[in-house]
């Protein structure tokens, strides 16, 4: 009796040793699964983490490229804007130079009546004021206008208009005169 129930007690015990050599082993198993598990988490946050990164690097990179592009435009519209100035002014300087040398615009007759509408009522005194003066003027200076006609004659047609605007009065001295005029008969 004594053999079975020493038989029976090893046998017990080895059941019992297997049995917790069994769960041993389960609990390694499913340690084992759940850091493979925390692994894989870890790994997907990891890659979502970088996936993100990549995005906002795309986008920051997009962005740089489309502000240097509009900076671009930017600057290409200022220079054109630059050159457009310069242009203008150009053409203002040329006008105004061609107005000195035409007394202020073309000498064609009809774009004296023209010139005229646009005139204010003071440039239409003034004109008139010219008027009297040159008069006064042409009297005053007949003995020498026609030593000037003579020798008009022997120059150029160019070199003669050239001449005949330097002695012409300017709308200045004209306006001068006219104030002196109304300055001495007051």
């Amino acid at each position: 009796m004594l053999r079975t129930e020493e038989r029976q007690r090893l046998a017990r015990e080895r059941r019992e040793e297997r049995e917790k050599q069994h769960a041993a082993k389960e609990t390694q198993i499913l340690e084992k699964e759940r850091k493979a598990k925390l692994q894989y988490e870890k790994q997907l946050e990891e890659r979502q983490r970088k996936l993100k990164e990549m995005k906002q690097k795309e986008e920051q990179r997009r962005a740089a490229v489309e502000e240097k592009r509009k900076q671009k435009i930017e600057e290409e519209k200022e220079r054109y804007e630059a050159v457009l100035h310069r242009t203008l002014e150009r053409s203002q300087r040329l006008e105004t130079r061609q107005k000195r040398w035409s007394w202020g615009g073309s000498v064609t007759p009809d774009s004296e009546g023209k010139t005229a509408s646009k005139r204010s009522p003071s440039t239409a005194n003034l004109k008139q004021a010219e008027a009297a003066v040159s008069k006064c003027l042409s009297s005053s200076a007949a003995p020498f206008n026609a030593s000037d006609r003579t020798r008009r004659s022997q120059l150029s047609p160019l070199d003669s208009s050239v001449i005949s605007r330097l002695l012409a009065p300017t709308q200045a001295s004209l306006a001068r005169s006219k104030t002196a005029a109304t300055l001495s008969a007051d």
